[in-house]
């Protein structure tokens, strides 16, 4: 198991939110950094520490994709038509492994990309592997079936803490969803903190 992931609950105290939707998440109980002084540290961010929290925070989010990534999508989305903040997000939304996470396969978004790394994920009927891969609207996701009767996959989707968003729909008998559109709008995305796109926009636009 990678440092990132026996680690990842770390981030959120480092970056002072809930960074996702857990029970194992300790930000619930110490609110407060990491550190032996943490709890009296009060300094206010700087502009630029406001704007890299805001970009740390949405990165995190997607499992800590890397810069180049992140920066990559990034580029894309400035290019389209429309608000880049929405695309943004919508670019990010469209990512499989983000998809497999939101439809409730897995319980966290390192668990889906796991299963995608591990060829127990389909698109359109073909068995994929790559975590970053786009996906389109009108697409369909489905857990291979040697693997959709799994107990972590089945728990998950017992459970189902994470509300499935409308621009995706979910079956869980055939443990199958389909994407049906990108993003309206940000607030449409089922963040457990609130994401200020914008900085991370001016960020990357200096």
């Amino acid at each position: 198991m990678t440092k990132i992931i026996t680690a990842k609950y770390k981030i959120s105290r480092k970056l002072r939110s809930n960074v996702w939707e857990s029970d194992k998440n300790t930000y619930a109980k110490r609110n407060y950094g990491p550190g032996q002084h943490a709890k009296s540290k009060s300094a206010k961010a700087s502009d630029y520490g406001q704007h890299l929290r805001a970009k740390q925070l949405l990165k995190a989010h997607y499992g800590r994709i890397t810069e180049s990534q992140f920066r990559g999508i990034f580029d894309k989305a400035r290019k389209m038509k429309g608000n880049s903040a929405v695309n943004f997000v919508g670019l990010l939304e469209s990512r499989i492994d983000a998809i497999v996470y939101r439809l409730n396969f897995a319980p966290t978004i390192f668990a889906a990309r796991q299963l995608v790394s591990h060829k127990h994920v389909k698109l359109n009927g073909k068995v994929v592997n790559i975590p970053s891969i786009k996906v389109k609207p009108g697409d369909k996701i489905e857990v291979v079936e040697n693997y959709s009767g799994r107990p972590v996959i089945a728990e998950s989707l017992n459970k189902i803490r994470r509300n499935v968003p409308d621009y995706l729909s979910l079956d869980k008998d055939t443990v199958s969803g389909q994407f049906i559109k990108l993003p309206d709008e940000i607030s449409s995305v089922p963040y457990p903190f609130e994401p200020d796109v914008s900085l991370i926009v001016e960020l990357y636009s200096r």
